[in-house]
This record gives structure tokens, C-alpha cells and sequence, in this order.
């Protein structure tokens, strides 16, 4: 049996067609006992890593604080509301900042409500 070269191997990939490669895939797995299968990571506790943080959160205010100042205008910031609304929403707890964020999102929005002297919570 002749060796082919990797520029061969490259050569017949690219001009194969897919159902052509799909049966390549097939005996290679069963040649060499392998799955071409993606890996799933896995965290502690034996959930998908998927599970583990949601894709999307709602924050949620729950305690102005001392300083209620502070916390309407960071509300404000945030929600982009008026003053008249974001009093509103600080008066009436809990009250919901945001929904359906990014985790990310919703960390950077707990941070500023934190700073101001606010109590927030991410579900």
C-alpha cells in the first residue's frame, strides 16, 4: 500500500462530497473504535455546564438603603426612566430592574445597585 502524503489526504477532503465524507466518518469510527462526537463538559455535581448559570435573569431591587438618592439616580442610569418613575420604583420594593438579561448584564447592574447602598437580587 502506497503512503499517501497530507497534502493527498487534503487534496481528496476537498473535492469529496459530504455523503462521500459523512461514510469516511462512519469507518473511521468503527476502524479505530472512536466517536467523531462533540465532548459535553461537565461540572461538579454531574450537571451540564449549560444548566449551571441561566441564560437569562431577572435583578431584582429589594432594599433601598440609607442613601435612596443615590439609588434612584442609579436606577435611573440603568432603567433609562424618569426621575418621577424611578422614585416610583424604589418606593414600591421589591421592584424589578431588568428581566430576561445576560448574566453578565445583570452582574454589572447588581454592582451599580450595590454601590449605591441598594439590596439586589438575581434569579
Amino acid at each position: 500500500m502506497a503512503k499517501l502524503s497530507h497534502e493527498d489526504i487534503l487534496a481528496y477532503l476537498e473535492e469529496a462530497t459530504i455523503l462521500e465524507l459523512n461514510d469516511l466518518v462512519k469507518a473511521i469510527e468503527e476502524k479505530f473504535d472512536v466517536t467523531a462526537a462533540a465532548p459535553v463538559a461537565v461540572v461538579a455535581g454531574g450537571e451540564a455546564a449549560a444548566d449551571a448559570a441561566p441564560a437569562q435573569v431577572t435583578v431584582t431591587l429589594t432594599e433601598a438603603g440609607a442613601t435612596k438618592v443615590a439609588v434612584i439616580k442609579a436606577v435611573r442610569e440603568i432603567t433609562g426612566l424618569g426621575l418621577v418613575d424611578a422614585k416610583g420604583l424604589v418606593d414600591k420594593l421589591p421592584g424589578t430592574i431588568k428581566e430576561n438579561i445576560s448574566a453578565d448584564e445583570a452582574a454589572g447592574i447588581k454592582e451599580k445597585l450595590e454601590a449605591a447602598g441598594a439590596t439586589v437580587e438575581v434569579k
